[in-house]
């Protein structure tokens, strides 16, 4: 599977959408972008717009989770936590594809 969520991120997005009354079309877009310390961002986006042909499907723990393909590439294993503790607040990525990742965790270099 391209992207995993840890049960504590798919909370987090469960109760984001329910917090702001989605519809059940709603899915979490994990993507890439160019720019960062690193390279690349990550970023997390809810969307109902989703290709067979651009896009890959995943269910993580009950949150249906979009990638594109052009992102897939680079995302590959990837892991999503979040945090909500003295030591920080928000969503963590974990990837195996990166060679090097910005101090805040938020971009990366492949």
């Amino acid at each position: 599977m391209a992207v995993t969520l840890t049960e504590k991120a798919a909370a987090e997005v469960k109760r984001r959408m329910d917090d702001q009354k989605m519809d059940d079309g709603q899915m979490l877009r994990v993507q890439i972008t160019a720019g960062g310390c690193s390279g690349f961002n990550y970023g997390l986006a809810f969307d109902t717009n989703y290709s067979e042909a651009d896009d890959s499907k995943y269910d993580c723990q009950g949150v249906p989770v979009v990638v594109d393909k052009k992102s897939a590439l680079y995302l590959d294993g990837i892991t999503i936590d979040f945090q909500d503790d003295l030591q920080g607040y928000g969503f963590r990525f974990d990837n195996p594809n990166a060679v090097k990742t910005c101090g805040c965790g938020s971009s990366f270099q492949a």
